[in-house]
């Protein structure tokens, strides 16, 4: 396939999966399959583009962060928000010193498609029992900080998934206020991340023989997409449950298992 129409594919696909709860590596691996794998550098951009639209999307919550900060609920919201991000920085460096991570093959990540799925319909099932509550708790910061860890050890887990979920269980029932709270801890954990591979990839010579034009129109399309993919995402889930999503993964997951050659 042409080298840019398929970037240009790619981009849409990390846009649309980036921040919906269905897992933007597990997508991206199983595109590149039929796209051809690009390297490290590219998927690192193409990210940074969804983080960027979502920074676009919240600057205004942002703002009001930066002017508001000394009232006390304002502190209050910061300080959960940096013990989340706190706990994935600490433990991901962690992680990423012991060099665990599982093999990015699409089987473990179909089954983690379709675990993930069924986590969701679970949680939300249970978390509908409960009085609703949008208050984030001490509780909630620090297991949503533990729940972005598993979502980058595990591919397919789906970052969006694992956070808003958790938070759910956790005591923020209300899906707008555990999605938003997963999405802002979910900014500096992604740009911190993002700056680190770009170091490691700058630092190892990973630039070289770079497509940057193609790199820059999948930073763009990324960007674009994600910005109308996490619009649309906070409206529908004002009167809507996840089910749809959670569906969607236990389909795709089954398709996969029963397509792809073991193993592959």
């Amino acid at each position: 396939m042409n080298d840019l129409l398929s970037a240009i594919l790619l981009g849409i696909v990390e846009g649309i999966t980036e921040f919906l709860p269905i897992s933007s590596t597990g997508h991206l691996l199983i595109a590149e399959r039929w796209l051809g794998a690009r390297s490290d550098l590219f998927n690192v951009a193409i990210q940074a583009g969804a983080i960027l639209a979502v920074t676009f999307i919240y600057w205004r919550t942002l703002w009001s962060f930066a002017i508001n900060w000394r009232r006390p609920e304002t502190r209050d919201y910061l300080a959960k928000l940096s013990v989340a991000f706190l706990i994935t920085a600490v433990l991901g460096l962690v992680v990423a010193k012991l060099g665990f991570k599982l093999p990015e093959t699409v089987t473990p990540i179909a089954w983690a498609l379709i675990a993930g799925g069924i986590w969701m319909m679970v949680a939300e099932k249970v978390a509908e029992k409960r009085p609703e509550r949008a208050a984030i708790t001490w509780k909630v910061a620090i297991l949503v900080g533990l729940a972005q860890i598993v979502a980058g050890i595990f591919p397919g887990t789906s970052r969006s998934a694992a956070t808003i979920f958790i938070a759910m269980l956790a005591g923020t029932n209300n899906r707008a206020a555990a999605t938003e709270f997963a999405f802002l801890v979910g900014i500096p954990t992604m740009y911190a991340a993002t700056g680190y591979e770009l170091l490691k990839t700058f630092t190892h010579g990973g630039a070289a023989g770079e497509d940057w034009s193609g790199l820059g129109i999948a930073f763009v399309v990324s960007t674009v997409v994600a910005f109308v993919a996490v619009k649309w995402l906070l409206g529908y889930i004002r009167s809507h449950r996840f089910t749809a999503f959670a569906v969607y993964r236990i389909v795709l997951g089954i398709a996969l298992l029963l397509l792809l050659p073991a193993g592959g």
